[in-house]
């Protein structure tokens, strides 16, 4: 009974049908509720990268520990449907690292051309800003230098042949159309 009194204060105010509707009826406004988006909106304040990571240090020992437990669990478990779903998500989070890695490195290359850049202004040379294809250039010969001293180059090289063959492979007429 209580819940028929509730719902009797909810609904839509009824008019009679006889009386004849007034010239000026009594709107009653209802506020609309302002969604705000924190990533857009100024009062969230400015995205800085440096600042974000220092502040949000403290969550790479705790994923660090995530991880260890996953693997933990993942050399316990016996249930293949479940050492599978396991190795995946020990897959994305070792990918997640090595991509917040990069970008890392990514950043300190950018802080040191930048400083670099204000050096010679300082000494009253002209900057030289890089294009992007030329920044694209150097990171390339960087992750080859860097496959060369861990000895994976041979391997990379191999993969990067074997995939070009497909893409020539697929860009050809096929025999069925000769």
């Amino acid at each position: 009974a209580p819940l028929k009194y509730v719902f009797h204060f909810f609904r839509p105010l009824e008019m009679s049908a006889k009386k004849p509707v007034p010239f000026l009826r009594q709107v009653v406004s209802v506020t609309k509720k302002v969604h705000r988006d924190p990533r857009f909106d100024d009062l969230s304040g400015e995205y800085k990268p440096e600042i974000f990571m220092k502040t949000y240090s403290f969550l790479d020992s705790i994923k660090k520990q995530e991880k260890e437990m996953i693997q933990k669990q993942l050399k316990k478990c016996r249930n293949m449907e479940q050492k599978e779903k396991l190795q995946k998500l020990l897959n994305r989070m070792t990918q997640q690292e090595q991509a917040q890695k990069k970008q890392q490195k990514l950043r300190e290359r950018e802080l040191s051309l930048k400083r670099q850049q204000r050096e010679l202004a300082k000494q009253g040379k002209k900057p030289f800003f890089l294009k992007k294809s030329e920044k694209r250039k150097l990171e390339l010969a960087e992750k080859y230098a860097e496959l060369k001293r861990s000895g994976k180059l041979e391997s990379f090289l191999n993969k990067k042949r074997k995939r070009n063959a497909i893409k020539d492979k697929r860009r050809l007429p096929s025999q069925k159309n000769l």
